[in-house]
């Protein structure tokens, strides 16, 4: 059985924890047994991604990841940390929703593979009851049914989706429905929250794909059959990807088939969607707070507090949500996370804050923001052995960089040399510039940019390693 891990998304209902550039699935909120301190960022630190494939691994042979190309480098570093082989990828250069994202996956597969389709980003808390799931739901997709999870609700939820059942055959997917709706829903006892994770064999999924939305069907194929092929990555070419139709697996195929069935599945999960739902799964203290060394409480119960290294003090407050990342800070009641997406809909209009942290991941290594200041910005860069950034320049900015740990190998016009710990080189505007990691160990520098724009888009690339 093969893994077909989705891992598009941004998670915006989780800002400002989760931003474009390093979205809810691979933040390091959990120990690799849930229910530990939301601050506890040690070597058993794991994310929702992590989770979902050591949760797999025992069950699935392989995992097919479906990325698009800014969060591909996470994951192959977040499965180099787990020490996962034999993983392949898929990599949209534009998301297209999750039917041709699974279509894309299953064409990469033989017909006879059974898959096992999961979101990157859920929370199963009783692995053994999860396995038991499997195994049923293994043996439907062995007789050519295409399969879904129905997760027993535990509340009426008016965020989810519903399955309507009878016993394991499906009578109807419902959309999210209002409150009293979902209240019946619940008291019926034979409807279930629509997990978004599926078992079937990839040729069957692909017959009733072109047999119920055809132009998906052919418009996946044609780009799966103009992708690039690098080792174990398949990359679709974005004209290919952007002729898709956009649409969900559940309207292209699953209301639609005939051949459909639901298991249900008490099994612990959650699919964090939003910081109410964080809070239930984290550790609390004895007032009901969720479990963190920074915060300083006087009379304040359950609240979830999230920060870094800053002390976050509360006095006499109640039920409320506190992030703070350094660059930002949420306020909001307990209960009213889902309007956290109006937030990143305002931050949109006026900066990138939507878009990337003070510190950002890439495919090189990372770059912390230490100040930022009309004229200037001072940046920790740091580069992991092994890497390079581009070969680039910019046009409105100069840059000085001072190494204080490794030995950098810099490139400046015609000459290359090595920069080591307390020297420092300076590139003016527009000249072009590469550094480099050759050592065995992380080079770290202080980058001080100096100039009229300092955005991150002043950038022209000439080469590069991970073909940006």
């Amino acid at each position: 059985m093969t893994n077909i891990i989705l891992c598009g998304g941004s998670g915006t209902r989780l800002w400002p924890i989760s931003r474009t550039l390093m979205p809810k699935q691979f933040v390091k909120l959990f120990d690799n047994t849930p229910g530990q301190s939301l601050l506890q960022r040690n070597s058993l630190s794991r994310s929702l991604f992590q989770l979902t494939v050591e949760r797999n691994k025992s069950v699935c042979d392989q995992q097919m990841i479906v990325s698009n190309t800014e969060q591909y480098f996470l994951a192959i570093d977040q499965l180099e940390e787990l020490n996962s082989e034999n993983n392949r990828y898929v990599l949209e250069p534009v998301g297209r929703n999750t039917a041709p994202a699974i279509a894309l996956a299953c064409m990469a597969l033989n017909a006879d593979e059974i898959v096992l389709v999961t979101p990157s980003d859920h929370l199963i808390k009783n692995v053994s009851a999860y396995k038991s799931v499997l195994d049923r739901a293994r043996v439907l997709a062995d007789d050519d049914f295409l399969v879904t999870f129905g997760i027993v609700p535990a509340f009426a939820e008016t965020g989810f989706g519903y399955i309507e059942s009878e016993g394991e055959e499906v009578k109807a997917f419902h959309e999210k429905p209002d409150a009293q709706t979902a209240q019946g829903y619940v008291n019926a006892g034979n409807y279930y929250w629509n997990s978004g994770m599926f078992c079937f064999k990839a040729g069957v999924f692909l017959e009733e794909l072109q047999k119920h939305s055809p132009e998906i069907f052919e418009t996946s194929k044609l780009a799966f059959d103009n992708k690039k092929i690098e080792n174990s990555t398949f990359r679709i070419q974005y004209t290919d990807m952007a002729a898709i139709p956009e649409d969900s697996i559940d309207y292209a195929v699953m209301e639609k088939s005939n051949r459909v069935k639901v298991v249900e599945s008490d099994i612990g999960w959650s699919d964090v969607g939003s910081f109410d739902a964080l809070y239930d799964e984290m550790p609390k203290d004895e007032n009901g707070n969720t479990v963190n060394p920074n915060h300083i409480s006087i009379d304040s119960r359950n609240n979830l507090v999230y920060g870094g290294e800053r002390k976050i003090a509360t006095v006499d407050v109640e039920d409320l949500i506190i992030i703070d990342t350094g660059d930002a800070l949420l306020i909001s009641k307990k209960g009213s996370s889902q309007k956290v997406k109006k937030v990143v809909e305002e931050v949109r209009k006026n900066s990138q804050m939507h878009n990337i942290h003070l510190t950002a991941h890439r495919p090189w290594g990372t770059y912390t923001i230490l100040e930022d200041t009309p004229g200037y910005k001072i940046k920790r860069i740091v580069v992991k052995p092994g890497k390079r950034l581009s070969l680039q320049k910019h046009f409105h900015r100069n840059e000085h960089w001072i190494v204080v740990s490794g030995t950098a190998t810099v490139t400046v016009g015609a000459e290359t040399r090595l920069i080591r710990p307390n020297e420092s080189t300076y590139i003016k505007m527009g000249e072009i510039h590469r550094l480099s990691n050759e050592g065995k160990i992380p080079v770290v520098l202080i980058e001080a940019q100096v100039g009229e724009y300092t955005g991150e888009d002043d950038i022209v690339r000439i080469e590069d390693d991970f073909k940006r």
